[in-house]
């Protein structure tokens, strides 16, 4: 099967940026420079950095050009709401979320306590793991009341859990507190997960509130620790 120019750009572009040629917070040559590297049109070019774009390895920068994206660390929001697909949509085909397990059951004790309800009740329980550039690096458990999720199927939590819980159910989705801590994997995160010869892994709990202050969700998100970049904004009180 031939390939269009445009993705044949793309493709070496792409073995460029991963191999360093081209690197992170530089700016790719210019349409006209590509053209003439790659004796193309310049609409040829503008195709294959639109999906360079849309696949999370450049940003285009108004009146300068395009800039190379560092592809070996991910920003994570510290502060804020932005869930894993979120994310996922700047990143474009780079990930693909692979749902191990949607279940329904009464929670176990541990649960109940990050619940802090004097009584265990049903909840549901979703694991998934999070792939990026082909490579297994998170682990998502994710706890959810089932009082006031009375369905949840497969599907929504392949695609976009929160957005399931607000445009079809209409949960206010408020706040969060996170603890984050660095531990050693579990038997399970070596099962799931892509850790290569790391033997820590960086762990963030969440317990997740509607806008009624109930708490609805609880979250331990399990992270490969050379990945990810754990970033938030702060400013000073006079």
């Amino acid at each position: 099967m031939i390939r269009n120019k445009f993705r044949m750009i793309y493709d070496e572009l792409v073995e460029k940026i991963q191999a360093g040629e081209l690197k992170a917070n530089t700016l790719l040559p210019s349409e006209n420079e590509l053209a003439e590297e790659y004796q193309a049109s310049r609409e040829t070019i503008r195709k294959a950095l639109k999906l360079l774009s849309e696949h999370g390895y450049i940003q285009k920068m108004q009146g300068k050009g395009s800039m190379v994206l560092d592809i070996t660390k991910i920003n994570f929001p510290i502060s804020g709401l932005v869930s894993f697909q979120e994310l996922a949509d700047k990143m474009g085909a780079r990930t693909r979320t692979d749902v191990v397990e949607v279940k329904k059951d009464v929670m176990t004790p541990d649960i109940q306590e990050q619940f802090q309800l004097t009584a265990p009740e049903p909840c549901w329980h979703v694991q998934r793991v999070r792939e990026i550039d082909r490579e297994r690096i998170i682990l998502d458990h994710d706890y959810l009341l089932a009082s006031l999720i009375p369905n949840l199927t497969e599907e929504a939590c392949a695609t976009s859990l929160y957005a399931y819980l607000e445009k079809e159910l209409g949960l206010d989705i408020s706040f969060a507190k996170k603890e984050i801590t660095v531990e050693a994997p579990t038997d399970e995160d070596k099962e799931l997960l892509d850790l290569e010869d790391y033997n820590m892994i960086v762990v963030v709990r969440s317990q997740v509130y509607l806008d009624d202050a109930t708490l609805f969700q609880y979250t331990e998100s399990r992270h490969r620790p050379d990945k990810f970049r754990f970033v938030d904004f702060a400013r000073r009180k006079h």
